[in-house]
């Protein structure tokens, strides 16, 4: 995919905290990319943020399909706003952030189908649709690491050094689905993932000198589409592996190495298998 471009505003409560914290909900719109660097650092419990994010993204998948499913011979555009809600609130003395975000645009596609998809042999043509997709909630919880972040004391000792979470997300099968067309916004099927993403301090935590390894195992559960053009689309579960190596270049300013990785996946429609 190309293209990618991120517009996020936020809202804290008394407190103004890093961009970090509002990069915390934005991996629902971005599974292509994974969650992203830093991206389950802490903040200050009770924060609110609202972010709106915009995409503009294209290749040989359809940008909203979460099985990354690639169709050979296709070209798929997508012109995508999200929008939706975090809060970072503590469960006991652990951090935790619920948020729910909501998808919606126009994803254009011209496809060249063969007998991968069960469909007619070589079939060509295009397709465009447009409206909204399917609201993905998501919880994560800390269950190793420093306590729960309740006041600007607590964000200046703030040091995550071996910190692991479990997340958990469903996608609401509710949005705009067409059952003659393959390109699609809404998916017409219940999907989510549970994962265990870990941030490892390497150093001294010190802004303009952090440094972080952060890994992020998940796996992915699709339900049955059973209207996929009259026919049944299975999903095998799909595995995601992410890696990160972040640094401070100076107090304001990082960057970081990425790696990621997804396998399985694999689809049937009616029996017959894909790639």
């Amino acid at each position: 995919m190309n293209n990618y471009i991120k517009f996020i505003s936020m809202r804290a409560g008394n407190f103004s905290i890093p961009l970090v914290i509002v990069m915390l909900c934005v991996s629902i719109s971005t599974m292509a990319q994974g969650d992203g660097a830093r991206f389950y650092w802490k903040g200050l419990a009770g924060t609110n943020a609202f972010p709106v994010i915009a995409n503009s993204m294209g290749g040989n998948a359809n940008p909203l399909d979460p099985a990354h499913s690639v169709v050979a011979g296709s070209d798929f555009t997508a012109v995508m706003s999200m929008a939706g809600y975090a809060k970072m609130l503590p469960i006991g003395k652990r951090s935790a952030m619920v948020s729910l975000l909501v998808p919606m645009g126009r994803i254009s596609g011209n496809l060249s189908i063969d007998d991968t998809l069960s469909l007619t042999p070589s079939a060509s043509f295009s397709a465009t649709t447009r409206g909204f997709g399917d609201p993905l909630l998501q919880f994560g919880i800390n269950v190793i690491g420093p306590k729960a972040i309740m006041n600007i004391p607590d964000m200046l000792r703030y040091k995550p050094k071996f910190s692991l979470d479990i997340i958990g997300s469903i996608a609401f099968p509710i949005g705009h689905y067409d059952n003659t067309s393959p390109v699609n916004i809404g998916q017409n099927r219940w999907y989510g993932r549970i994962g265990t993403p870990v941030v490892w301090q390497i150093g001294s935590w010190v802004p303009g000198k952090r440094t972080t390894f952060e890994f992020l195992p998940a796996i992915w559960f699709f339900t049955d589409n059973t209207d996929f053009e009259g026919k049944t689309l299975k999903t095998e579960p799909m595995y995601q592996l992410e890696g990160h190596l972040t640094r401070d270049f100076m107090e304001h300013m990082w960057g970081s190495l990425d790696v990621i990785s997804y396998s399985g996946g694999k689809a049937t429609v009616d029996g017959v298998e894909g790639n």
